[in-house]
């Protein structure tokens, strides 16, 4: 382990911990901490490289924060826990609910992919061409190096094939907008993959936990408690 992640914490009992997506920070679940605190110990992490946690030396990869993860549970002596995973978060979530399965009480997949093109092509296609401009810049500029990072996790990961969740034997609620940026078919591919999936599209965008707080809570928490 090189890093020492940034968490807020919140409530006693069972933890639930949170993972925010690209660019973001722990922040992000700011409607959901004293809501959820009010069932579970909630635990909202700063990703590698993210808000107030180091970026380290590792490579900065899906599974690489997935295996950070599992550092900071043993860190923190949880030998299991609920995990909601938002965009990127999510997709750590996946991944480390298949290399983990011991460790996840329940899972909430909030807007994941499988692969790039799981995002809808006017969202996916800047985002590879942004890619590609940071990484020629990358050599020359340590904001273009960043940029190329944060791009290709978007870019590059996680790529999990449909058939490997089938591993997944928790229980599992796949959530996301009408509106969202991942392809609904695509939503709906994930929860058809894991076995007993709830699947929950609310109305929205792909910021749910942000933007419609009350009811992307509520449904949480019905699948939670």
């Amino acid at each position: 382990m090189d890093i020492n992640h940034y968490f807020i914490e919140q409530g006693k009992g069972f933890p639930l911990i949170l993972l925010h997506g690209n660019g973001e920070d722990s922040t992000y679940f700011a409607h959901q901490m004293e809501p959820f605190a009010h069932h579970f110990r909630v635990i909202a992490i700063d990703t590698r490289g993210h808000g107030k946690t180091p970026r380290g030396e590792t490579p900065f990869t899906i599974r690489q924060f997935a295996k950070d993860l599992l550092d900071f549970m043993d860190q923190h002596h949880m030998v299991k826990a609920h995990i909601l995973g938002f965009s990127d978060g999510g997709n750590i979530a996946m991944v480390f609910a298949l290399a983990h399965p011991e460790r996840v009480g329940k899972l909430i997949l909030n807007g994941a992919n499988l692969y790039a093109s799981g995002v809808k092509g006017s969202i996916q296609f800047p985002i590879e061409i942004g890619y590609r401009i940071a990484r020629l810049f990358a050599p020359f500029s340590p904001k273009a190096k960043k940029n190329a990072e944060m791009l290709g996790l978007m870019v590059n990961d996680p790529n999990v094939k449909p058939e490997e969740l089938s591993q997944i034997k928790c229980p599992t609620l796949v959530i996301a907008g009408d509106k969202d940026m991942i392809k609904e078919k695509h939503t709906r591919l994930i929860a058809r993959s894991i076995p007993g999936a709830e699947l929950s599209i609310l109305p929205g965008d792909h910021f749910l936990a942000n933007k419609r707080p009350e009811a992307f809570n509520e449904a949480v928490l019905r699948f939670l408690l």
